[in-house]
């Protein structure tokens, strides 16, 4: 059964990703008509436990997207795709899935760095951003977070779809 939900959590998080890179954008229908069905589906075919692991899975993978949300370091598409995510694949797997994501994330974001040649400006930027964060506590930096127009945005959907297929395969592959 958790093979199943694995499979369907990695069916949403490619919708995400597929367009996530097209408009830079995740849609509210995919994520939400993705957390509602991974819900109800687990909980008629799991029960009470599916239902609860479901709901544990978006506090997981949606809470700790959630906190890089509010200090401005992520979109409110990713929080909902990570959400998403979690409910299909449960407390346990999505944890194992944010890790993986998290990794790939780190990847993709070197990869838009050097490719764009903003190496240097990037390293700055963490800089400044570890400074403010330790003086100002979560507020979003004034000028460096996603909202700002020239900030490099990477489709972090992609990476939560790279997470997810790295789980799942290994779930698969090991049977």
């Amino acid at each position: 059964m958790e093979t199943f939900f694995l499979i369907c959590a990695l069916g949403v998080a490619t919708a995400g990703a597929v367009q996530d890179v097209r408009s830079q954008r995740i849609p509210n229908w995919l994520t939400y008509s993705g957390l509602v069905v991974a819900l109800t589906i687990r909980c008629v075919l799991s029960g009470w436990p599916g239902l609860k692991s479901g709901f544990a899975g978006v506090l997981v993978g949606g809470g700790i997207f959630f906190l890089l949300f509010l200090v401005g370091g992520m979109g409110g598409g990713d929080v909902k795709l990570m959400a998403a995510v979690g409910a299909w694949a449960g407390a346990e797997r999505a944890l194992f899935i944010l890790i993986a994501t998290a990794i790939a994330g780190g990847m993709l974001g070197l990869c838009y760095m050097v490719f764009r040649k903003q190496v240097v400006a990037t390293l700055l930027n963490t800089a400044e951003l570890i400074r403010h964060h330790l003086t100002s506590g979560l507020r979003p930096h004034p000028v460096l977070n996603i909202q700002e127009p020239g900030s490099m945005r990477v489709p972090f959907g992609l990476a939560i779809a790279l997470g997810t297929l790295y789980c799942a395969g290994n779930v698969v592959w090991r049977g």
